[in-house]
């Protein structure tokens, strides 16, 4: 779950994939170098791709 303002806890959808070895590694070192986790980062990179494609307003 996200904490938004007020550290109030947002409701998240759960969701999976299945990602190749090295793509999941190369997240995991991503993801600890920006000092978040996975899950935050793979949000953080598609709310971007959507935005900037015009998928979602923002």
């Amino acid at each position: 779950m996200r904490i938004t303002e007020g550290s109030a806890m947002a409701r998240t959808a759960p969701t999976s994939m299945r990602l190749d070895p090295e793509v999941k590694a190369a997240l995991e070192r991503a993801a600890k170098d920006d000092m978040r986790s996975v899950s935050s980062l793979v949000e953080k990179i598609l709310v971007e791709w959507l935005r900037a494609n015009g998928h979602l307003k923002g």
